[in-house]
């Protein structure tokens, strides 16, 4: 069998970045930069107020802590006054958060400090020079880099190049993703159950795991067990997926319909030493990756998150591929198969440092891992583990 990491490796070899793209800063979000972001100007652009209030020279209004001063108010500034202004010594300008600040004022009183009349403000405090005055260029410096290759663009960091002026940033497009359940057993939510039908889940719950780990999913489209009808589906998203994943199809049983389609060499198709997800393939169709996962929705998803996902991650530049790793106190006993590598449901409680396992082993219960937050990894060569023991989890939360 081939082991967790030489798969883990076969995976992340078939998916590669895609060539950066300059992108609109809302579609820019959430992903991760090609290129330095530099400063076209500075921020603040200008010297302007950071309060409601009025602009004075600071030595005008010297004494008003113990005696209120009185000054004309000559000028109004409300925000986005573009005409150049200079306050004239013994005088005052009212003046709004963010407007410019005139030429010669030192300081800025707060509204709250005086009685807001606009014709003669009386004055009861004493701001001292500079105070309450954004200085232009004391958050950003034009010319300097803001923002560095590979950093995520949060909502600050959108905020940060809209302010600067800029209406597109380079980034690391998102992976687009096909995935594609098969099983003649397989329909969609809404159509009435004939005997052996089920509803199909796969790809469902797959589209939103590569939406969670950061791509994007071109379509979710399903296929019977028929490899001309799958070899069609297939065929109508030519060049539209950067990636292409499968679920079912790939066991050792009859009606494999994605080993029967691939029978000629272009997907490998392996068992891996772990539980669930040992039947497992990879390989390129026409150039496009593919990812043949088992059918079985624990296998499914459990095999998405050891293999798939830190792949997507790593070839978008996101950080944290993988999920967070711990160390915990188990609460329970439980064995595990010989030279299989095991990846049991459980839940995790952070405050105890402790993990329980969560429902049983096999692949087919769905419930379990929809209400799990963690997966405990348990060695290839351990067959039972005590209550007390450390063990390692992967954090799902």
């Amino acid at each position: 069998m081939r082991t967790v990491e030489e798969h883990q490796r076969v995976v992340a070899d078939l998916i590669s970045a895609r060539a950066a793209q300059t992108v609109g800063l809302a579609d820019a979000a959430g992903l991760a930069l090609a290129a330095d972001v530099t400063a076209p100007l500075s921020l603040p652009v200008f010297d302007n107020s950071a309060m409601d209030g009025y602009a004075v020279h600071a030595e005008d209004v010297a004494g008003a802590d113990t005696t209120p001063v009185k000054l004309p108010v000559a000028e109004d500034i409300p925000a986005g006054r573009i005409d150049t202004l200079t306050l004239a010594v013994g005088t005052a300008h009212r003046i709004m958060t963010g407007a410019p600040l005139p030429v010669g004022a030192t300081a800025v009183v707060p509204v709250e400090a005086t009685d807001a009349r606009v014709d003669v403000v009386e004055i009861r405090s004493a701001p001292k020079a500079g105070q309450h005055i954004r200085h232009a260029g004391e958050d950003v410096t034009a010319g300097t880099t803001v923002l560095q290759t590979g950093h995520v663009v949060t909502p600050a960091a959108l905020g940060l190049a809209a302010a600067l002026g800029l209406g597109s940033l380079t980034v690391r497009p998102r992976q687009r993703v096909l995935v594609m359940s098969t099983g003649t057993e397989l329909v969609s939510a809404g159509t009435e159950l004939q005997p052996g039908q089920i509803y199909e889940s796969n790809a469902i719950m797959l589209a939103a795991a590569v939406r969670e780990a950061g791509g994007e999913v071109v379509a979710t489209p399903t296929s019977s067990d028929d490899v001309t009808q799958f070899s069609s589906v297939l065929e109508g998203f030519a060049g539209r997926a950067d990636l292409i994943i499968t679920t079912g199809g790939v066991s050792a049983g009859a009606y494999e319909v994605v080993k029967d389609a691939f029978a000629g060499g272009a997907v490998e198709f392996v068992k891996v030493a772990m539980q669930p997800g040992m039947p497992q393939g990879a390989g390129r169709i026409n150039g496009c990756p593919i990812i043949t996962l088992p059918g079985n929705p624990v296998s499914a998803l459990v095999s998405f998150e050891v293999f798939v996902r830190p792949a997507l991650r790593t070839a978008m530049g996101l950080p944290h591929p993988h999920r967070p790793r711990r160390t915990a106190v188990l609460a329970d006993s439980l064995t595990s198969p010989k030279g299989k590598r095991q990846f049991r449901r459980g839940v995790y409680d952070a405050g105890a440092g402790t993990v329980t396992t969560y429902g049983p082993p096999a692949s087919h219960h769905l419930r379990w891992l929809a209400s799990a937050n963690c997966l405990l990894e348990i060695a290839e060569d351990v067959t039972e583990m005590s209550a007390g023991e450390q063990v390692q989890l992967w954090d799902l939360s």
